[in-house]
């Protein structure tokens, strides 16, 4: 900077300055020398150039006068930004794999110690999947059953030590609880036992699901007997079995068929009948447990309205599910029951919905982000839905874009992979996509 040769001038200037006083701009962070102006037409340096700043802003240079020049910051180029990864339910990718034909499949179980995979046909077949479909059929019933729309061979499960039991509806429309030794693969026909018959009032609300639980037990689903809105209020009477979940043991107790386990929460009540579980259901169609925590999942047919899933946590026996004073989480006839217990998610019968189907809390290893999660269906939408739940409050669900129409059924295999079945016959294997 050029020295002023004139002293009148230096002292002029002084005196202006202070006259003016100092504001203090500075450009924040920039990392340049500040200036301050004085008057107008008049800057002054504060500091010399010091190199670039904390910022990497590039040095100043100096103007033709002698004064400091800032150099504009060079435009910043937007970094790509990665899109956050899905967690939960959202992460999890899954596609439907047909692996069998069968005629109107409408359950699937396993039997310990045996690789296969046993399918009950509405028609009145079991029939095996040993790596490939076996022609030739475990059991045929098909000239006992009736063939009416919701009726028919309707459930199938394995007792631990082997047996074989069946619910269907017999050619008169009503509900028997058979059960049969297995030998060589094969149903044995002379061992043939009759545990439980319910003459059916109407000809739907069938239930039809029975499942061996982890404590041991045979657990069978019963709809209320039928017509519309449950006429005869079976459900919230506890004097019968219909509209209820029973839990008996089939071992024979002195001439009865079976033995009612101490531990049920009816049993010993006056009037009330000691099989029962749980009540207030219309029609659990198909129900599950989630074999890592033993709780209960029931997938439970609505009327005209709603569609319900209800969820019982392990050994939470005597819950009344509310139906027909509730339909869903809405009142369908008459006052709520003060005991009653809501589902853990219901639905309405918009888009294509009609009818849920149950399915399983899936425990298997194929496929990332699965497990814990409860996978169920709608049978005329055919979409594979799934939820978790914290303290029986739904906390993640996720809709998956895979469909199978009129899905009738879910399977689980021995290791804890998961099927859908389909009245058209298909049966699927849920594979990671």
């Amino acid at each position: 900077m050029r020295r002023p040769r004139l002293l009148p001038l230096i002292a002029a200037l002084a005196v202006l300055s202070t006259a003016c006083g100092n504001d203090g701009g500075a450009q924040l962070g920039s990392g340049e020398p500040t200036t301050s102006t004085t008057a107008p037409g008049v800057t002054r340096s504060t500091a010399a150039d010091p190199g670039p700043g904390p910022t990497g802003a590039p040095p100043t240079t100096r103007g033709p006068t002698g004064t400091t020049e800032a150099q504009p910051s060079p435009t910043p180029v937007p970094r790509p930004t990665t899109p956050p990864r899905p967690t939960g339910l959202a992460a999890a990718n899954i596609k439907l794999n047909r692996i069998a034909t069968f005629n109107q499949p409408v359950a699937m179980a396993f039997r310990p110690g045996d690789a296969a995979l046993y399918v009950a046909e509405k028609t009145g077949r079991v029939m095996a999947i040993r790596g490939q479909v076996d022609p030739n059929p475990v059991l045929d019933i098909s000239g006992e059953v009736s063939r009416g729309t919701e009726q028919g061979l309707l459930g199938l499960a394995f007792s631990p030590d082997g047996k074989l039991y069946l619910n269907f509806t017999d050619t008169f429309g009503d509900t028997r609880i058979v059960e049969f030794a297995m030998a060589g693969g094969v149903a044995d026909v002379d061992t043939r036992r009759e545990l439980l018959f319910l003459d059916q009032p109407f000809a739907n609300h069938n239930g039809g699901n029975l499942v061996f639980g982890p404590d041991g037990r045979l657990w069978i689903g019963l709809g209320d007997g039928g017509g519309g809105g449950d006429p005869q209020n079976n459900a919230q009477r506890l004097d019968n079995l219909f509209g209820k979940m029973l839990r008996i043991d089939p071992r024979p107790s002195a001439s009865a068929p079976y033995t009612i386990p101490g531990d049920n929460p009816f049993l010993g009540t006056a009037g009330a009948k000691g099989e029962i579980w749980a009540y207030g259901l219309r029609n659990p169609w198909r129900f599950s447990f989630d074999r890592a925590t033993g709780d209960l999942w029931i997938g439970d047919v609505g009327q005209n309205a709603r569609e319900e899933v209800d969820f019982q946590p392990a050994g939470q026996g005597g819950r009344n599910y509310g139906w027909a004073r509730l339909e869903g989480t809405r009142e369908y006839s008459g006052s709520p029951p003060p005991n009653a217990v809501g589902p853990i998610i219901d639905y309405g019968r918009g888009g294509g919905n009609c009818a849920v189907t149950g399915g399983y809390v899936y425990r298997g290893t194929r496929i990332a982000n699965l497990n814990g999660a409860y996978l169920y269906a709608d049978y005329c939408a055919g979409q594979i839905l799934a939820l978790r739940q914290s303290g029986g409050q739904v906390v993640d669900q996720r809709d998956f874009s895979a469909v199978a129409k009129n899905l009738t059924s879910f399977g689980e295999d021995q290791n804890g992979e998961l099927y859908v079945l389909t009245q058209d016959g298909g049966v699927f294997r849920i594979e990671p996509a």
